[in-house]
C-alpha cells in the first residue's frame, strides 16, 4: 500500500477529467473520506452495473489504486470484473458523468445501464 502513485500498477485507470471530477467531488463532501469505492451490482438485461460511492473507511480486501490526492477503493467482489477498466468523465448534450471503458466486457445492454463478462 506504500506504492508510488505515479510508478504503480493500478487495477483501474483514471482519465485527467475524472481524476478531476474525483477530487472536486471529494472536497465538496465537506468531511474526510478514505476515498471514493468501485464496485459493480446485478442489475439490468445484461447482470451488473457499476457502482461509485464515498468511502469513509478502507474495508478488508478492498484493492486500492492511489492517484495524486486520493484513493479509488475497489470492492474485494468486484476486483474480477473491474480489473483494466478505465473511469472517464463525459459531458454530453443531455447528461454528463462518469463512464467506465472494461476490456472485460463481453456486451452491454441497448441502453448502456448494465454490462455481462
Amino acid at each position: 500500500m506504500g506504492e508510488n502513485p505515479k510508478t504503480a500498477r493500478r487495477a483501474v485507470k483514471l482519465t485527467e477529467i475524472a481524476q478531476e471530477k474525483v477530487k472536486a467531488m471529494l472536497d465538496r463532501r465537506g468531511k474526510p473520506s478514505a476515498g471514493i469505492r468501485v464496485g459493480v451490482r446485478s442489475k439490468g438485461c445484461s447482470g451488473f452495473s457499476y457502482s461509485l460511492e464515498y468511502a469513509d473507511t478502507i474495508e478488508e480486501g478492498d484493492e486500492k489504486a492511489s492517484f495524486e490526492g486520493f484513493d479509488v477503493l475497489i470492492d474485494a467482489k468486484a476486483l474480477m470484473f473491474v480489473l483494466g477498466t478505465e473511469m472517464d468523465w463525459v459531458e454530453e448534450p443531455m447528461k454528463s458523468g462518469f463512464v467506465f471503458r472494461n476490456p472485460n466486457e463481453a456486451g452491454r445492454c441497448g441502453c448502456g445501464e448494465s454490462f455481462r463478462v
